[in-house]
C-alpha cells in the first residue's frame, strides 16, 4: 500500500445538488483503512451519488474527499457503480485485457490470475453476453480489480442475485479485503447480508450519515435480549454468566438484562436449585434491520 495511514477516506462536509434538488447535505464519514465499509441506506438517500463522487465520476457541489493514498494514479480506485460496463459479445479474458489497456497495465499473467481469483478462469471463449448475472458480477468485480486498487467502491453488487450467487460474491469480497490487502466500501438493501461482511458501517437518510458504527457495536444492538425479574439478582447473574449471556442488574428498575441465546429450561433449573426464585421472562429479538428502521424510522427499504 501506497502509505500508512488509518484511514482511506476522509468525506468531509459534502454536499451535491442537482438544480433545486438537494442529495446529499454536508455528508460526513470516514473510511478506516482496511476495513470492509458498509452504507446502509433507503433507496434514494445517496449512496450512489457519494460513491460516485469518491470514484471521481461526479464532482460534489461542496466539501472535500481527502484520501489516504495516491487517488491521481489510475487504478488506485476500482469502482464498480450501478451496473458493470461490459462488452457483451467478448469473453471474460478480452474483457479484463480492454481494462488493463484503458488504465495503461501491461498485458501479462496477471490477467489470468485476476480471473482465477474470481472464479471465472474455466469461461474461455465463453461470451460475457451468455453470463449469469453472478458471473457479470464478478467480471465486474475482476475489472475494478485491475491495477491492485487501495479501496474497491462496489455499489449493490449482491442486488438481484440468488443464494449461492450471493455467497460467491460475499466470499470473494472477504477473500479481496484479507488476501489482497484491499479495503472495500459496499452498498446493499440487504442488510443481513452486509452484517456477514462488513467490519464498519455508516447509515445514511436523506442526503446525510445520521450513525457511524463498527461491527461489533451493531452486533451488540442486534440479537436476543432478555429481561428476566427476580429478588436475587446477584445469585442469578452468575447462572447467567455460566451459560454463555451477558448479563446486568438495572437497580433502578429491578430488571436483570441479559443478551444472548440460551436454554431457558437450563437456566431455570439452575436458577432452582441455586434457590432462586425467577418470576417473569420477558424476551425481544432485535435484527439489524430492525435496528435500522429504529434508527431513520419509517419502513425500512434500504
Amino acid at each position: 500500500m501506497a502509505e500508512t495511514k488509518d484511514f482511506v477516506l476522509k468525506i468531509n462536509g459534502v454536499s451535491k445538488d442537482y438544480g433545486s434538488a438537494h442529495v446529499l447535505d454536508n455528508m460526513s464519514f470516514t473510511v478506516p483503512k482496511g476495513s470492509i465499509f458498509g452504507l446502509v441506506g433507503r433507496n434514494g438517500a445517496g449512496k450512489t451519488t457519494i460513491m460516485r463522487i469518491i470514484s471521481g465520476l461526479q464532482k460534489p457541489t461542496s466539501g472535500t474527499i481527502e484520501y489516504g493514498f495516491d487517488n491521481k494514479k489510475l487504478g488506485n480506485v476500482g469502482a464498480l457503480v450501478e451496473v458493470p460496463s461490459i462488452y457483451s459479445s467478448s469473453s471474460a479474458r478480452d474483457n479484463l485485457i480492454y481494462q488493463y489497456i484503458n488504465l495503461g497495465l501491461k498485458i501479462d499473467d496477471s490477467v489470468d490470475k485476476l480471473l482465477e481469483f474470481v472464479g471465472l478462469g474455466d469461461t474461455g471463449k465463453k461470451k460475457a453476453g451468455k453470463f449469469s448475472l453472478g458471473m457479470r458480477q464478478r467480471l465486474g468485480i475482476a475489472m475494478a480489480m485491475a491495477g491492485n486498487p487501495e479501496v474497491l467502491i462496489l455499489d449493490e453488487p449482491i442486488n438481484g442475485l440468488d443464494p449461492q450467487g450471493i455467497i460467491q460474491i460475499r466470499d470473494l469480497l472477504i477473500n479481496i479485503n484479507k488476501e489482497k490487502g484491499v479495503t472495500v466500501i459496499i452498498s446493499s438493501h440487504i442488510l443481513s447480508e452486509l452484517s456477514k461482511l462488513a467490519t464498519d458501517f455508516a447509515f445514511v437518510e436523506n442526503g446525510r450519515v445520521v450513525k457511524e458504527i463498527t461491527a461489533e457495536r451493531l452486533e451488540d444492538a442486534g440479537g436476543l435480549h432478555t429481561e428476566f425479574y427476580t429478588g436475587t439478582p446477584d445469585k442469578l447473574i452468575p447462572i447467567l454468566l455460566a451459560n454463555g449471556l451477558t448479563a446486568r442488574y438495572e437497580q433502578e428498575t429491578g430488571v436483570v438484562h441479559a443478551k444472548g441465546y440460551y436454554n431457558l429450561t437450563k437456566i431455570v433449573v439452575a436458577a432452582d436449585q441455586a434457590g432462586v426464585n425467577i418470576a417473569r421472562v420477558v424476551t425481544k429479538e432485535t435484527d439489524l434491520e430492525t435496528y435500522f428502521v429504529n434508527l431513520v424510522g419509517g419502513e425500512s427499504n434500504a
